[in-house]
């Protein structure tokens, strides 16, 4: 098969060896060359010593979903030869580390296996770093066979080591290892290679953790509390690195922002409270471990009506599960956090150019219904580099604080009830400490009427829930709507959310080019909308598709729009790997054609 900016690799080495900045440089190259790519790094939870995996999709039309197949894997972990050959695709190809030998029994007579000797070429060049300087040998070797631009990558490998002359020549040293035995002894470029276009004008690689944290500063953010956990941490790191760097007064040099790491996650989420009852706009960043912790704080916001963030970046339960694997199983646990009757805003960005729009968003949803407010995000967004347009920022922001009385408007009103719905919308109005006595009220997270006085008469404490309850429906009208594709005639719908949307979108190409008419609706925010409902009554066969084991958006859908469940067909992926349209498009063919899905 010959590609030209159309194919899939996969380098597999092991954890703690320094192959991540080889594999960034590689996939940075790509973009550099104005090639759509992206990039997903499977691996483990231990510090050093395991099999770790860093995949790179490079695709001409700009697909950024996990590869069907891959064309090329780089085996450099002895360890792990048997997976990796049976990993690459028929026709396609193996390149391994010949130094250490491989198993006969393992040749394939469909793929071409090459070797190059890369832990030799290190030994007998170099007297220090070898195993550092291997991977950029086999930077050399890629960027032979894949015909990457020579002049880029070289320019690039002088901007990450320039600054130390000794460094920079050792590594150049070792690419051209690679590069020129790739080219002397091996076949180059392969049937599949780059070829320099111009699709990546406007974008930027970006993280969605950076992307969340870069938000959040935009937002207006001055407080963040955290207590470290897989995969959420580089949140707060990148939040702390933008406030040294924009939150610091240029005469006095005082921080204009607090980063708290505090004991616990409940204590974390206990701060960002706290913060967000004085005034500030405060968040937390975690995963599901944390959430499940955060639970009796994330019930008390609610019912004292105090606005908090909360990022979950979503990791593979339950317990511990694998911290280093994606999913999307918080949902229902972010939905209905906390005992008794609660139900929350949540967001679901699908790529880090969501992470950072819906990062401001939270906060200002956070602030005009006076609630706690979740980013729900995943691994595979937070923590993987990807390609999307370049950020924007509209000057004119300036954030909702929604319904918060100061002094001039307190004086204006007869008597302050802090839980007094004046507008019929659910929204109380607040005010702030210090404001004032006529503003002042006790809060308390256990039965309390209109007025925020102890009560435990059953009227007075319904009509408190009661209202909580229109506050969420007007919020299901100010949420972020649905996002759709649309195609005339459309008899089947596809639903999905968040990191999913990659796959799904490019399973429906798939499907279409197939002849089904196909309609897909996105969801980007719970409580839903009522355009959702819509669309699943719109449709005779609708496929949910999330990545989880028990179905539960599809359980959130039948629970809140009354849509009989039995009705959608789940598609279901949890195995801690982002998604593929290819599992999509069998899922959908397998139930058309009337096997078992």
């Amino acid at each position: 098969m010959s590609a030209v900016n159309d194919f899939a690799l996969k380098i597999a080495t092991v954890n703690g060896t320094g192959s991540a900045s080889a594999n960034g440089l590689l996939m940075q190259a790509i973009f550099r060359m104005g090639i759509p790519v992206t990039g997903k790094n499977i691996f483990p939870s231990n510090i050093q010593g395991l099999p770790t995996w860093y995949e790179i999709r490079v695709s001409k039309d700009g697909y950024t979903a996990r590869p069907p197949q891959i064309d090329l894997v780089v085996a450099l972990n002895p360890e792990t030869y048997a997976k990796d050959v049976a990993t690459v695709r028929a026709g396609g190809y193996l390149l391994y580390d010949s130094s250490w030998p491989m198993d006969d029994e393992l040749a394939r007579d469909d793929i071409t296996i090459l070797g190059v000797p890369f832990g030799r070429l290190c030994i007998e060049t170099f007297e220090r770093d070898r195993t550092l300087l291997r991977n950029i040998a086999y930077l050399g070797a890629l960027a032979a066979l894949l015909e990457a631009d020579l002049p880029l990558v070289e320019k690039m490998l002088s901007e990450r080591y320039g600054k130390k002359k000794a460094l920079l020549a050792a590594n150049q040293t070792a690419f051209r290892l690679g590069y020129d035995h790739a080219k002397t002894q091996l076949p180059c470029p392969l049937p599949f290679h780059l070829d320099r276009m111009d699709a990546t004008g406007g974008s930027i690689l970006i993280d969605g953790n950076t992307a969340c944290a870069l938000g959040a500063v935009y937002a207006g953010a001055t407080v963040g509390a955290w207590y470290p956990i897989t995969p959420s941490t580089s949140l707060m790191e990148a939040f702390k690195a933008f406030c040294q760097k924009y939150r610091v007064d240029a005469e006095s040099g005082l921080n204009k922002y607090c980063i708290l790491q505090a004991e616990d996650e409940l204590a974390a989420a206990g701060i960002a409270i706290g913060a967000g009852w004085m005034g500030a706009r405060a968040f937390t960043n975690t995963s599901g471990p944390g959430i499940s912790l955060m639970q009796e704080f994330i019930g008390l916001a609610y019912y004292t009506e105090i606005p908090a963030v909360f990022f979950d970046v979503q990791r593979c339960g339950p317990a511990t599960g694998m911290p280093t694997r994606t999913q999307q199983a918080d949902l229902m646990s972010m939905a209905y956090a906390s005992h008794g009757d609660t139900k929350h805003i949540v967001l679901f960005p699908a790529n880090p150019n969501e992470c950072f729009e819906m990062s401001v968003t939270a906060f200002d949803l956070a602030d005009r219904f006076q609630t706690p407010v979740f980013v729900a995000s995943d691994l595979d967004i937070g923590m993987n580099d990807w390609m999307v347009p370049r950020l924007e920022w509209d000057d004119a922001y300036r954030p909702d604080r929604g319904k918060v009385l100061d002094a001039a408007a307190l004086e204006k009103v007869k008597k302050f009830s802090r839980y007094l719905d004046v507008d019929g919308d659910g929204i109380a109005a607040r005010t702030l400490p210090g404001v004032g006595g006529k503003g002042a009220y006790f809060v308390r997270g256990s039965g309390h009427d209109k007025h925020a006085a102890y009560t435990e008469d059953s009227d007075a404490y319904q009509e408190v829930v009661d209202r909580l309850a229109r506050k969420s429906a007007t919020a299901a009208l100010a949420v972020p709507s649905p996002a759709f594709d649309r195609q005339d005639g459309a008899d089947i719908g596809v639903v999905t959310l968040g990191g999913c949307d990659g796959a799904v979108r490019e399973a429906i190409d798939r499907l279409r080019e197939q002849g089904h008419r196909v309609d897909l609706m996105r969801i980007k925010a719970f409580p839903f909308a009522p355009a959702v409902r819509e669309f699943l009554d719109q449709h005779a066969t609708t496929f949910v598709v999330e990545q989880n084991r028990d179905a539960q958006l599809r359980a959130m859908l039948a629970i809140e729009t009354g849509a009989p469940r039995d009705s959608m067909m789940p598609i279901l992926d949890y195995s801690g790997l982002p998604l593929t349209a290819t599992r999509v498009v069998a899922a959908v063919a397998s139930h058309l054609s009337g096997a078992t899905v």
